[in-house]
Order: C-alpha cells, then sequence, then structure tokens
C-alpha cells in the first residue's frame, strides 16, 4: 500500500470483517521493549510515525495518535493531520480518550501480547462507561493487512565472556533461585529482552542498537531454566555456555509451557510482562504473585567488570567524538555540511574501532530548527544544511562489545547569538549541579532533577523530557529502574533510590520551537562521597564521559566560581584522558578547546 491513508483504510475494512469498532496500536513488541524490531513496527507502519513512543486508536469515523512532550514536534511533522488528532501523554490517556470517543456499545480491539495487565484494566473501566467492551483478538488485523510486514530475526545468539559480564550465568540464575526461595515462589518470568540477555550472559542483533535477542524465560527456585528461543538461532557455542542447567525450548513454545504450571508459584513484572502472560498463567490454575523483575536491580548496580569495561568503552568513544568536533568545527564553515552526513561521519569514526557493534541508537542529528525536536531523526526529506549563525545538536552513542555509551554536545556554527549563548549557559549550569549533586543514601533521582532545571527557571524557561535514564553494559541505552526526572510525572523511574554502580545520564537542554535546540549530556557513576564530620552516608557522582563542552557558547560572567572551577577542571581530565591518544592536528585542537575558560 503506497499511503498511510491507504493502510488506514485498509485497518478499518479489516476491523469491519473481525467485528471490531476499533484497535489499539502500541508502539511495543511481546517483550514490553522500547526499541522493537523491524516486524513489530506497526505504529510506524500505520501511521508514518518514526519515534520511539507512542500509540494509537483507530475508531470507524475518526484516529488519534498519543505522544509524549518529546515528540510534539516531530508527530505532526510525520503524521497527516487530516486523518489523525493529536494527543498529548499525559495530559490524555488512550483509555480517558476512549471514554469520550469509543461509539456507545462499541467492541474495542487489543492483541494482549502488546499491553500490560494494567492498561487492559483501565481501557476495559474506561470503556465499561459508554456501554463498550475491550476485546482480546488474537490475530493481530494490523497483520493482516500488511502485506510485506518483515520475518522476526533469524540471527544467531552470541555469548557474552565472563570477563566482560563480571559474573557467570549458573551464578546469576542462583541468585534468582534464592531470591524465589525468599519470596515463596517456584518460578519468574523474564520477559524482558535485556533481562533475559544479562542473566544468561547472551547477546543479539534482533532489535536495532539494542543487542538482545527475541527470546522468552522461566528461572526455577532450584537454579535450572528455561530459555525459548527459535532453534534456528542456537548454535553449539551456546548449547555449550548455557550448560545443562539451560533448557532450550522454541520461542514459540513459550505460551503452552506456562499454561503446564498448574499449582506453582511464578513471580511476574506487572511492568515488563504483557496481559496474554497472566491470562495463561491464571487460566492454567498457577498462582501469580506480582514482583518486579528480580534482575532489575542487580543489572542496574554494575560491577568492577562491566565499569572497567564501560570506562574502556568511554575512551574510545571520546576519541570518535573529539575527531568529530574538529572535523564538524572545520567543515561547518563551508556551508556544504548538512545533518546526515555529519552524523554519517560521526559514525565512520566510531566504527574505526571493531570493538563497535552497532550505533546505541539512531543519532539526534539537529541543525537549526531541527535540534528544537528532542527525538528528532534526520532523513533526506528534513534534512538540512549547518548555517552560518545556527546551532547544531548532535546525540548519538555506540555500543562497544565492553560497554554503551550516550553523549550529546550542541556546537555553535558561526557566531551564536547573545541568547543563544545565555540558553547554553544556563543549561551549562544545570549540568554542573548534576556533577555536582552531593546527597544521602536513598535519595531518589526524582529529588534532584529540580537541580538542573533551576537556572533555566530563573529566566521563566523549561524542557519536556527528564534529566537523566539508566544506561546497561553493553544493553539498552536507557535502562530502568533508576531516573532523574519530575517525580510523579510520565516517566518511571523517579522514585528509585540511587545506589553506587548504577549509571545515568546527566543531559538538561533546552529547546525554541523552529529555531535551535541545546542539549548537553555526560555519563554519570553513582559513587560513595567521603565527607568530614558527616552524619549520614553520602553519595555523589562521578562523570563517565569525556569530550569538551563549545567554549563559544558559554558566557563566563555568568557562571559562578565553583561552577568556572569544575568546567575548567573537566576539560583538563579530559585532556589527560584523550590527549594521549590523538596526535597532531588532532591533539593541537584538543588543547585549545580544553584550555582553562
Amino acid at each position: 500500500m503506497s499511503s498511510h491513508a491507504d493502510r488506514l483504510a485498509a485497518l478499518r475494512r479489516q476491523l469491519a470483517e473481525q467485528q471490531l469498532d476499533g484497535f489499539v496500536v502500541p508502539l511495543t513488541d511481546e517483550h514490553m521493549s522500547e526499541y522493537v524490531g523491524s516486524y513489530a513496527q506497526r505504529l510506524a507502519w500505520l501511521t508514518g510515525f518514526e519515534g520511539s513512543a507512542g500509540s494509537a486508536v483507530v475508531l470507524p469515523e475518526e484516529a488519534a495518535i498519543f505522544t509524549d512532550g518529546r515528540y510534539t514536534l516531530q508527530v505532526r511533522s510525520q503524521v497527516d493531520g487530516n486523518h489523525w488528532s493529536f494527543q498529548s501523554v499525559p495530559e490524555t490517556s488512550i483509555a480517558g480518550w476512549l471514554k469520550d470517543h469509543a461509539p456507545e456499545g462499541a467492541r474495542i480491539g487489543y492483541d494482549p501480547w502488546l499491553h500490560r495487565r494494567d492498561w487492559v484494566k483501565q481501557a476495559t473501566d474506561a470503556l465499561a462507561a459508554r456501554g463498550a467492551t475491550l476485546v482480546p483478538v488474537k490475530d493481530n488485523p494490523i497483520d493482516r493487512v500488511w502485506s510485506d510486514r518483515p520475518e522476526a530475526s533469524k540471527a544467531k545468539l552470541v555469548v557474552q565472556p565472563e570477563r566482560l559480564a563480571g559474573r557467570s550465568g549458573a551464578a546469576k540464575r542462583q541468585e534468582i533461585a534464592d531470591w524465589l526461595t525468599a519470596q515463596h515462589a517456584d518460578a519468574a518470568v523474564l520477559a524482558a529482552l535485556d533481562s533475559i540477555a544479562w542473566t544468561f550472559n547472551v547477546r543479539g542483533t534482533d532489535v536495532s542498537h539494542t543487542p538482545v535477542a527475541l527470546a522468552y524465560a522461566l528461572v526455577h527456585a532450584d537454579g535450572t531454566a528455561d530459555l525459548f528461543v527459535a532453534g534456528e538461532k542456537v548454535t553449539p557455542e551456546l548449547t555449550k555456555h548455557l550448560g545443562n542447567g539451560v533448557r532450550l525450548h522454541e520461542r514459540a513454545a513459550f505460551e503452552s509451557a506456562l499454561k503446564e504450571l498448574a499449582g506453582k508459584t511464578v513471580a511476574v513484572d506487572p511492568e515488563r510482562s504483557v496481559a496474554a502472560i497472566f491470562e495463561a498463567l491464571e487460566s492454567a490454575g498457577a498462582k501469580i504473585v506480582s514482583l518486579r523483575d528480580p534482575t532489575i536491580l542487580p543489572r542496574a548496580i554494575k560491577n568492577d567488570a562491566e565499569l572497567t569495561g564501560h570506562r574502556t568503552a568511554q575512551a574510545r568513544d571520546a576519541v570518535a567524538m573529539t575527531r568529530f568536533l574538529k572535523w564538524v568545527e572545520e567543515e561547518a564553515p563551508k556551508g556544504e555540511l548538512d545533518e546526515l552526513t555529519a552524523s554519517d561521519r560521526l559514525e565512520a569514526f566510531r566504527r574505526e574501532y571493531p570493538e563497535l557493534k552497532d550505533l546505541s541508537f539512531d543519532s539526534i542529528s539537529g541543525a537549526g530548527p531541527n535540534g528544537a525536536i528532542v527525538h528528532y531523526k534526520s532523513s533526506e526529506k528534513t534534512n538540512r544544511k549547518l548555517e552560518p549563525g545556527s546551532l547544531y545538536l548532535i546525540d548519538s552513542g555506540g555500543q562497544y562489545e565492553d560497554g554503551t555509551t550516550d553523549i550529546t554536545r550542541t556546537v555553535a556554527v558561526g557566531s551564536p547569538t547573545n541568547e543563544m549563548r545565555d540558553r547554553f549557559t544556563r543549561v551549562l549550569q544545570g549540568h554542573i549541579a548534576i556533577a555536582t549533586a552531593v546527597f544521602p543514601k536513598g535519595t531518589r533521582g526524582g529529588q534532584l532533577d529540580s537541580f538542573a532545571r533551576r537556572p533555566l527557571w530563573e529566566a521563566g524557561l523549561d524542557y519536556a523530557h527528564g534529566t537523566g535514564h539508566g544506561v546497561g553494559s553493553f544493553l539498552s541505552v536507557h535502562e530502568g529502574p533508576q531516573r532523574i526526572s519530575p517525580p510523579g510525572g510520565a516517566f518511571a523511574g523517579a522514585d528509585e533510590p540511587l545506589q553506587p554502580g548504577m549509571i545515568l545520564s546527566n543531559e538538561p537542554g533546552y529547546y525554541k520551537t523552529g529555531e535551535y535546540g541545546i542539549r548537553i549530556e555526560n555519563l554519570v557513576l553513582v559513587v560513595e562521597k567521603q565527607i568530614d564530620g558527616a552524619e549520614k552516608d553520602m553519595l555523589g557522582f562521578e562523570t563517565l564521559t569525556f569530550s569538551p563542552i563549545e567554549r563559544r557558547l558559554i558566557v563566563r560572567e555568568m557562571l559562578l566560581p565553583a561552577e568556572l572551577a569544575w568546567l575548567n577542571a573537566y576539560h583538563a581530565e579530559v585532556l589527560s584522558k584523550i590527549g594521549p591518544q590523538l596526535e597532531g592536528e588532532e591533539r593541537a585542537w584538543l588543547e585549545a578547546a580544553c584550555a582553562p575558560l
């Protein structure tokens, strides 16, 4: 089908065939993943929206697409407003919208393998108020009309060596088994792909930019496990690596295996497991205990091997980024450099390292007004040149075999305006406030978020995204449970206590619609802080990312003495860590970029 309007019409015809008056289309897969394989990109196929978070509802006479503040501009540029209304989350929920818009007595379909159980309850209750019902469908109607839908990946699983993982898979399974015993449970369902990759020390290429493989797992209280993965993805090396304690099954056998757990007490994470898993266990007569996936916290708290690998990955990435920033500074004034060429060049610098396996996400390469689109993705249609007097924002990262990186830098092309310099300096002050924060053990990320916003708030400004997200160890670039974000908002994790070993991003920003965007992002590690006379155990951050911050955009007079001291010390550390890896003109450029301000 050539147009998205044609696809919407075809879906409506299919819904009529299946005796449905509507259908809900989330942007996720059977594992509640943030980033999904091409086979599960149903929302993009239907609407044209290419962001990483969103949902849609299709009714006979109207359709709506739901996104949060990160995608306000992007969704309107990619989705036809003649066919779709734009709804902002969390101000408007799908359940609330259905309560107001679903026809009375309607049958609204949903795929139980693509929604959480709590969402199903909310939507069911909301529809009941209109005499309408939520109907689970076995055959997803989009799959019925998506004629050229890609197949799920058939790529082989890859073993993550223990020297990089830091612990054996058997040790991790035993830790889960001990947890199950303490919970008086017989088994735990692992449905999140990064949880499975971490537990079994395996990686894959089934999802772009996230090194995971499509699989499910059951871990038992005796330390054994059942791993459900397509047989074509299994190698002799994998079988040997997993050992006798792991039984292999076809991924398609997972649902039937759940139905064999009759009489068992099974731990299931309601945030990371779809409604269909709960339904299968309930129908089998299993006793379900809703508990957080037992791998989440151990995975977030990096061990020594993971931290060593991360620092090594950062050292490589910093060289690539430094070489790129020098190249941009030289090429942009010529007037021919554009977003796609720039991001391709940065990727080329990274790919000079054989340890790089992929990018950690699609680079956000935004020139001028495109930089104001928080999760912008450049295309041939939107590609802009880096014009004199503008700002260029580049948010990017690499998936190295020993660590995941994520960095954002904002570059001045030519002479910036005084307003740009003021806004950039305020963002820098917020970044420094997080980098230098000291806080008692037990502090939540939500309690720190306002530190980054205060300099902007003082000028009546703000930004519509969280300040920091967790980062995996050669896993997802967005990893929970920790976050630095407004408490009680749309970003889960703000209430998670920060603990030593957790890695987060530090990325305040400012975005002026139609003109420019600013973001400064480093990764930081939660560490213990020794303070003379302290009456509590205190924590703080160690900065892990090393790359120059744009000097031409800093208003020195706005910085407090402590802020200026941090900036100069940071640049001195960048030079000491990265300088020895560079020679000639690149070394000279870095020395100038890191000179004291």
